[in-house]
């Protein structure tokens, strides 16, 4: 019996020993396990606990700087119940927003923030059809819930200032301030694009996208005679009497199956 009570009582302290271990978990400590979680994220010049940290520079998968980060996670991720909360802070990019739940392709985000250069995504990740998109962007969300990745609801307003494209054909194209708001549920989103009825560009449109395919539909009037931005509307679609370009755009299933009907 002796022995038992030995046994039980080296187990109780080396139980103990690893909660407060975890308790108190430097971040520098959980990098290594934290790596593959950060999509290409690189922390530098990390500090605090795991729980309430700070790295002082975030570079992206690029070698970007991003800027600074401050996070709190919730110890009731030991129980499976995460609450984080991010800040990230640099010159070209901020974010802020909560997290709730497991994270990755699905997650809740809240309260979000962010304010980014559109240099730091690169071509790759917005390379569109009509042209590579420039400027800087602030996105304000309540609510982003995400299911395997794709934005199960949404509620966003979107501003992108100094918009603008840069095209092969038409060159560098100044849209002026373009704001767009985002709300939808049970996967399928609807937004409205609007200008702030100064710039260039005289634009009002609607899109709409779900995980069947996506519609965008506008009417876009060049304010000034810039020809390349005339020619670049003349390309994206009809021009009528008034001058105006109706601009209808669609992709995905939905549209495959919407172009083979009789």
């Amino acid at each position: 019996m002796k022995h038992w009570r030995i046994a039980l009582a080296g187990l109780s302290s080396l139980l103990l020993i690893g909660f407060v271990l975890v308790w108190f978990l430097p971040a520098r400590w959980a990098m290594p396990w934290l790596a593959g979680r950060l999509n290409g994220l690189s922390l530098q010049q990390v500090s605090g606990s795991l729980w309430d940290g700070h790295a002082g520079q975030v570079r992206s998968a690029r070698g970007e700087a991003l800027g600074q980060l401050d996070w709190r996670l919730s110890r009731t991720a030991l129980l499976g119940e995460r609450r984080l909360q991010v800040n990230l802070s640099g010159p070209r990019m901020a974010f802020q927003g909560r997290l709730d739940g497991p994270g990755g392709a699905d997650a809740h985000w809240t309260d979000v923030h962010l304010r980014a250069d559109l240099g730091l995504l690169g071509e790759r990740l917005l390379a569109f059809p009509i042209g590579q998109p420039c400027g800087g962007v602030a996105v304000d969300a309540n609510e982003v819930q995400l299911r395997g990745g794709w934005p199960l609801t949404l509620d966003a307003q979107l501003q992108w200032s100094d918009a603008c494209l840069r095209t092969p054909r038409h060159g560098t194209l100044p849209l002026g301030v373009l704001h767009l708001t985002l709300r939808g549920g049970n996967g399928v989103i609807d937004g409205r694009l609007r200008d702030d009825g100064k710039g260039p560009l005289q634009v009002d449109g609607r899109l709409q996208f779900s995980p069947l395919g996506w519609r965008f539909t506008a009417s876009a009037l060049p304010r000034d005679p810039d020809a390349g931005l005339r020619r670049w509307l003349a390309s994206l679609g009809d021009a009528g009497a008034a001058g105006v370009t109706h601009i209808h755009y669609s992709g995905g299933l939905a549209a495959a199956m919407s172009r083979g009907k009789p």
